[in-house]
């Protein structure tokens, strides 16, 4: 039976190592809908889902969502590794990701070869008691390696998603490189890529959040990264907030503290001790 060696939570991700002396069991679908990267660290593997089949080599890695079943074959002696990533999140960084499950994805060469020697490295690395900044920002990194790594794939491609897809990566396109604007909201973004607004909230009737809420949500996300940069040490909160679209220093303060359980001043002395 597998037997998992260590657990480690990352941010918003969770990493487990997986060693097993026999082949495991398959997984059935779990109710908590979430990405899994299976990252092979030593000796080789199978990953099954969805009548495909992933053959893993160490440094080799794919994707399996756990909302339908699946099973990894590991003969010993061998091991590796999972960053279980939640839907809604992963989302945000790769159009369809159903489009990849159990496609290999090679660690010997390219931007997968990067992410591949991040995770690993990581991995070794690690400390189990991470400052719960750093390991944010972690996240943040790991999440834009695998949008990088999978970029180069044909079936992540606007033209291989569904149209509503295409839509939906388009408008978060759009938001992304206008999160500094403080006139950004579901109004104007529509207009922007030339949509009603019922439209606009209607492609995101499957999502955990609302236009505006995921509009908040990366402005803070962007607002936390500013105040730990360490180029950004002595740039005032205020400017940080009006810099990132807020035009409010009191509704700043409350939303970041809802969102981080700190004031902005109180998270910046913490990542800073």
């Amino acid at each position: 039976m597998p037997e998992h060696v260590q657990a480690l939570q990352v941010g918003h991700l969770r990493m487990m190592e997986v060693g097993s002396l026999a082949a495991p069991a398959s997984n059935p679908a779990a109710n908590d809908a979430e990405f899994l990267l299976v990252l092979q660290l030593e000796g080789t593997s199978v990953l099954h889902q969805d009548e495909r089949d992933a053959k893993l080599s160490t440094g080799d890695f794919a994707i399996c969502t756990s909302t339908r079943p699946h099973h990894v074959d590991l003969p010993p002696p061998g091991r590796y590794l999972t960053v279980s990533i939640p839907d809604t999140l992963i989302r945000r960084h790769l159009t369809c990701p159903e489009d990849v499950v159990a496609v290999r994805m090679s660690g010997a060469r390219g931007m997968t070869s990067v992410l591949s020697n991040f995770i690993r490295t990581f991995w070794t690395c690690r400390n189990d008691t991470i400052d719960p900044t750093v390991s944010l920002r972690m996240s943040y990194i790991l999440l834009d390696l695998i949008a990088a790594a999978y970029s180069v794939t044909p079936q992540t491609r606007p033209e291989h998603s569904s149209l509503v897809a295409a839509h939906r990566a388009r408008i978060i396109a759009y938001i992304e490189s206008h999160l500094r604007d403080p006139n950004l909201n579901p109004t104007t973004v529509a207009r922007a890529c030339k949509i009603t607004a019922r439209y606009l909230h209607h492609l995101f009737t499957t999502e955990s959040e609302t236009v505006t809420q995921y509009i908040q949500r990366r402005r803070l996300e962007e607002c936390a990264r500013a105040l730990i940069a360490a180029p950004l040490r002595t740039r005032l909160v205020t400017d940080i907030a009006f810099d990132h679209g807020f035009n409010s220093l009191t509704h700043f303060g409350r939303v970041f503290r809802h969102q981080y359980g700190l004031t902005p001043s109180e998270y910046r002395r913490t990542a800073h001790s």
